[in-house]
C-alpha cells in the first residue's frame, strides 16, 4: 500500500493563521471566568503572526523577549533584538500596537502559580506552532524582569501525560549525576483544576555561548544514553522491540500505521543476529532544545525521554532538525540523514553495517509512529503528513535492505 496515497490530506490552515486563533483558546484557559481586575499582555510581533504575549509593562517586556529563547539564524535574532530595543526605549507604542485586555475571575494561573512559588510573578506566554503536543508554556518572571522559571501546562489527554513524563524523566536525570549536560530542576509539580502544571528552574541561557563541537555534543548525548545504564542483544528479544510492536499494533488501523508496522517487520528480519546496545535518550534532541555554555550543555523538553531504545538516537534526530531547516525538502533531509548515519553513529560506537542501517531505520520508524500515534496531522503540524516526506523515504530504504 503506497504511504504517498494512503498519507493524510494535505493541511488546510497555514501556521500563522493556527497561532493566531491558539490565542483566543489558551487566554481562556489561563484566565477563565469573568473579574474586575484586568490583565493586559502585549503581542509579539503581532495578533497576525503571534510569537510571544508578554506584560504591558516595558521592563518586563523586553526581558522577558530577550531571554525567553534564542533564535536559530542571524535574521532572527536581528528581528529579537529590534524588539528588545522598541520595548527598552519605549517606541514599542509605535512599533508594537497590539495589546489584549481580560477581566478574568480569581482563579486565574497567576494566583495558581503565587500560592506555590510566592507573589509577585509576571507571567509571558509563549504561542508555539501548530502540533497535538502543542500546551500553554509560561515564562515567570520578576517585576524587575528576572526571569525566575518556566511553567508547562497539561491541558489534554496527550500533553497532560507529557508534564508527568517531563516531571519524572527531570527527577531521574537530575539524580543520574551527569557532568556534560545541564538539565533543569523541579520547583513545583501538581494540578490546578484539571490541568497537570510544571514548574522547572531557568537554565541560564544568557550566559556566554560556547557553540558545542560535534565530538563534545555526541559525548554530552552518550552520557544521557548512559545515565539509566546500558544493554546489548539483538533487537527482535528487546524490550525496546516489545514496545515498539505495540505502539505499531496500536495505530494497525491508519494507513500510515499498517505501512510504519509493515516496515518494522522487515527491518526486523534483516537485522538477524546482528547486536544492538541500548540506552537512554532525550527523545527531541534539536538545536532549539540545547544551548552551549562554558559550563556544559544546556538542555531543556525533557518529555519524551525515554530508556531501553537504540543508542545513537538522539544524533541521528538532531542532525535531522538541522537537515529539515537546510534541506531544500523534508523528504531530501530523510535520505541525507540516513546516508550520514554511518559517521553520525560512529561517536556512539554503532560501527557495523547492519547495526548503522538498523538502528538509522528505527529512529525513524519511532518518529513516524510518534507523530502518528500523536494525530499531528490532524492537529495541524507543518511535518504531520508523513506522506509527503518521511514515509516514501522510509519504505524505499526498507525495501532496499
Amino acid at each position: 500500500m503506497s504511504p504517498i496515497k494512503t498519507a493524510p490530506a494535505a493541511l488546510k490552515a497555514d501556521d500563522e493563521q493556527l497561532r493566531a486563533q491558539y490565542i483566543e483558546e489558551v487566554l481562556g484557559l489561563l484566565y477563565p471566568g469573568q473579574g474586575a481586575r484586568p490583565v493586559r499582555y502585549l503581542v509579539i510581533p503581532n495578533a497576525r503572526k503571534p510569537r510571544l504575549l508578554v506584560p504591558d509593562d516595558r521592563r518586563v517586556a523586553a526581558a522577558a523577549v530577550r531571554r525567553y529563547a534564542e533564535p536559530q539564524s542571524r535574521l532572527a535574532r536581528l528581528k529579537r533584538d529590534a524588539v528588545v530595543a522598541a520595548l527598552r526605549t519605549g517606541l514599542s507604542g509605535l512599533l508594537l500596537r497590539d495589546r489584549l485586555t481580560l477581566s478574568p475571575a480569581e482563579d486565574t494561573i497567576d494566583a495558581y502559580l503565587g500560592r506555590h512559588l510566592g507573589a509577585g510573578l509576571r507571567l509571558s506566554v509563549h504561542i508555539g506552532p501548530a502540533r497535538a503536543n502543542r500546551k500553554p508554556v509560561l515564562q515567570l518572571l520578576d517585576p524587575a524582569g528576572r526571569t525566575l522559571a518556566f511553567a508547562k501546562l497539561g491541558t489534554a489527554a496527550l500533553t497532560r501525560e507529557l508534564v508527568r513524563a517531563e516531571a519524572a524523566a527531570l527527577g531521574t536525570v537530575g539524580a543520574a549525576g551527569l557532568t556534560q549536560v545541564r538539565v533543569p530542576g523541579v520547583l513545583h509539580a501538581g494540578q490546578w483544576g484539571e490541568h497537570e502544571v510544571l514548574v522547572q528552574s531557568a537554565l541560564p541561557v544568557w550566559e556566554p555561548r560556547v557553540a558545542p563541537t560535534a565530538p563534545r555534543l555526541a559525548s554530552a548525548m552518550l552520557e544521557v544514553a548512559r545515565c539509566c545504564g546500558t544493554s546489548q542483544g539483538r533487537l527482535d528479544g528487546s524490550g525496546y522491540w516489545a514496545r515498539l510492536r505495540a505502539r505499531l499494533d496500536a495505530v494497525a488501523g491508519h494507513a500510515e500505521g499498517a505501512a510504519l508496522r509493515t516496515a518494522a517487520e522487515r527491518i526486523a528480519r534483516a537485522a538477524g543476529d546482528v547486536q544492538l546496545h541500548f540506552g537512554s535518550w532525550h527523545g527531541d534532541w534539536s538545536p532549539w532544545n540545547m544551548a552551549g555554555v562554558a559550563s556544559g550543555v544546556l538542555v531543556w523538553d525533557w518529555e519524551r525521554f525515554t530508556p531501553g531504545v537504540p543508542i545513537g538516537f538522539d544524533g541521528l534526530h538532531h542532525a535531522l532538525q538541522l537537515g529539515i531547516g537546510r534541506s531544500p525538502s523534508a523528504g531530501q533531509a530523510v535520505n541525507e540523514l540516513v546516508a550520514a548515519a554511518p559517521d553520525l553513529l560512529l561517536p556512539f560506537g554503532v560501527v557495523h553495517r547492519q547495526a548503522v542501517e538498523v538502528t538509522a531505520l528505527l529512529y525513524l520508524i519511532d518518529l513516524a509512529t510518534r507523530y502518528v500515534t500523536d494525530r499531528q496531522a490532524e492537529a495541524g503540524a507543518r511535518l504531520g503528513v508523513l506522506g509527503s516526506w518521511l514515509l516514501p523515504v522510509l519504505v524505499a530504504r526498507v525495501e532496499a535492505l
